[in-house]
């Protein structure tokens, strides 16, 4: 009854649904251009495309380089990055497995993170402060669901279409900040540079995944930008300067140089920085941004080719 509810509410749902059982059939052109007015309610404009949402489109149909898959490999990109910026921006891995059921639990100490390797977002990521506590059980058949989520199908995001699908344990990292929510589990905030044809423009931070999860923007010189991302608040205390922006700036730009367009996340730990992803298309381009004049200027800094 609920998800009858639902498609009532949301009739656009349906052919979401629908679209995501016929990926393999259909041409990624068409896949995309359906998927973005299901999500949007908009028609595609693929021949010029002024909008920040719509020229992401265009670059998962037409830019696509053989190093994307490495980069968005959770596993792989550790070495990739590394021999650009440095080992020492790398969060320590603590083991890599086939499957989920291949963990060694043995072999990991009390606090670490396991996600997997080609993406899923927050179901596919584990993050554990106490391993006596935790649900081992319930932890690998998490992870068995999330390593079944297909991006490339799903969103039509060619990067993830070839990653190997792989558990990836992770040292446990805390930047000592407090979630709005005392009793929730904490998570890092998160530090995401927006680099437009190599060069870094907006941080996008986001605070208190797990509680009311807040997507606020500053421009290079830490003012904060009206924008709401589709229906995500901005955080109730406005998230402070990282000592080190402008250490993260200088190193975005080099992981950054030679793209039309792709987002570096940062962790900011004790004073060090920690490299944490790569992102081509942040929440897929079909997430609305608000005010639209500001989709508009997004899009406006990317130089399709």
């Amino acid at each position: 009854m609920q998800n009858i509810k639902y498609y009532i509410k949301e009739p656009r749902a349906i052919g979401r649904s629908i679209l995501h059982y016929c990926h393999g059939l259909l041409p990624d052109k068409f896949y995309v251009m359906c998927m973005y007015y299901f999500r949007t309610g908009k028609r595609l404009n693929l021949n010029t495309p002024r909008s920040f949402s719509e020229k992401l489109q265009w670059l998962k149909l037409y830019n696509r380089r053989p190093e994307y898959t490495s980069m968005v490999d959770k596993y792989a990109v550790k070495e990739y990055v590394g021999k650009i910026i440095g080992q020492e921006y790398i969060i320590p891995t603590l083991g890599v497995w086939d499957s989920p059921e291949e963990l060694a639990w043995e072999n990991l100490p009390k606090q670490f993170v396991l996600k997997t390797t080609h993406g899923g977002g927050n179901k596919g990521v584990i993050v554990c402060t106490d391993k006596d506590k935790l649900d081992k059980e319930a932890t690998v058949r998490k992870l068995k669901s999330a390593i079944k989520i297909d991006l490339y199908k799903q969103l039509g995001e060619w990067p993830y279409k070839n990653v190997r699908r792989r558990i990836l344990a992770e040292e446990y990292l805390s930047d000592g900040f407090e979630t709005e929510n005392e009793s929730a589990p904490h998570d890092l905030v998160d530090y995401k540079y927006l680099c437009f044809n190599g060069k870094p423009l907006y941080c996008m931070v986001v605070s208190n995944r797990r509680t009311n999860k807040s997507y606020d923007f500053f421009d290079n010189d830490w003012n904060h930008i009206p924008i709401r991302l589709y229906n995500f608040p901005n955080a109730k205390n406005k998230p402070v300067k990282p000592l080190n922006h402008e250490k993260m700036l200088s190193l975005a730009s080099k992981i950054a140089a030679n793209h039309p367009h792709l987002r570096v996340d940062f962790y900011e730990v004790d004073g060090k920085v920690y490299f944490g992803e790569i992102t081509f298309f942040t929440l897929s381009g079909y997430n609305t941004i608000n005010p639209e004049e500001w989709d508009i200027k997004f899009g406006s800094y990317i130089q399709l080719r």
